[in-house]
């Protein structure tokens, strides 16, 4: 009898699986309310980045302004501000998920606790995926954050459906997650991915359009574009906040949204799985 309980305690199941997950989300989350200072970052950093573009945008635009009125009519935008501040804080989400998810196994491992956790009978994408739980919290008090800044010093004010904003949101999150999955578990293998990190949010700000329409791009460079979900999620969350869009007017971004956030999905999981054999077969996991 006492051979068969302590079998049946010590094989792993689903409900352990996600008493692992809770775990280490719950873990994630009293990290990140240790450290005061990473919640006074998220008030700062939603006005810094963009303003560098919005007062660069003044600048440019001439001290009459008639070059402002040259880019409302050529984004059909009603807010310069506020066309840029979309575009801006997309691209710093994808690029915290980059630096924060995509480096949550190997801080981990530098902290020196990924090694003893990956030897129990766990299901080891938990210590992935649970990482990830806190970060979109964290990132729904950015955003929002963001937004009540911009609309109390800057007046910016939305004309579509917060609805749809959200569901824009909601549907970007598998493809800017997954590539972070994917990112994370390459970056064990090759334990540094700085230049990874600013070669991927390049490319965002440079091919996405965060501060410009996706149209004025030399036409390869449009190709580029439509290979990169964070285009048809900037595209689609400047229609659904500026001009009042609604489903149908937004399927042409939403359902390529939701192709790449299946594919990088699969293969955030799958480049996972590939990284934990070859920890197996190299000792990767022990290795700084």
């Amino acid at each position: 009898m006492q051979t068969s309980l302590t079998g049946s305690l010590g094989k792993p199941g689903f409900g352990s699986d996600l008493r692992a997950l809770f775990t280490v989300m719950w873990r994630e989350w009293v990290i990140f309310t240790r450290y005061p200072s990473w919640i006074i970052a998220m008030f700062i950093w939603p006005l810094i980045f963009p303003m560098l573009y919005i007062l660069t945008a003044r600048a440019l635009a001439g001290p009459d302004g008639t070059g402002m009125a040259v880019f409302m009519a050529t984004t059909g935008a009603t807010d310069f501000i506020g066309y840029i501040v979309i575009g801006t804080t997309v691209w710093m989400w994808q690029n915290i998920v980059l630096w924060d998810v995509g480096f949550a196994l190997r801080n981990e491992q530098m902290r020196g606790t990924l090694e003893s956790n990956w030897l129990s009978p766990t299901w080891r994408f938990s210590y992935l995926l649970g990482h990830t739980g806190p970060q979109i919290v964290s990132m729904l008090m950015f955003i929002t954050i963001t937004a009540i800044e911009f609309g109390l010093l800057f007046g910016i004010q939305l004309n579509g459906s917060i609805w749809m904003i959200l569901l824009m949101m909601l549907a970007a999150v598998p493809a800017i997650y997954g590539l972070g999955f994917a990112f994370a578990s390459l970056v064990i293998t090759v334990k540094e991915a700085n230049a990874f990190v600013f070669l991927i949010r390049g490319l965002v700000m440079i091919f996405c359009g965060i501060t410009f329409p996706v149209s004025l791009l030399p036409g390869w460079m449009q190709s580029i574009a439509k290979w990169l979900p964070q285009t048809y999620l900037i595209n689609g969350m400047r229609s659904a906040a500026f001009s009042n869009a609604g489903i149908r007017e937004l399927a042409p971004d939403l359902i390529p949204l939701l192709l790449f956030g299946t594919f990088w999905l699969v293969v955030g999981y799958f480049t996972f799985l590939w990284m934990e054999r070859r920890a197996r077969r190299t000792g990767a996991i022990g290795q700084y």
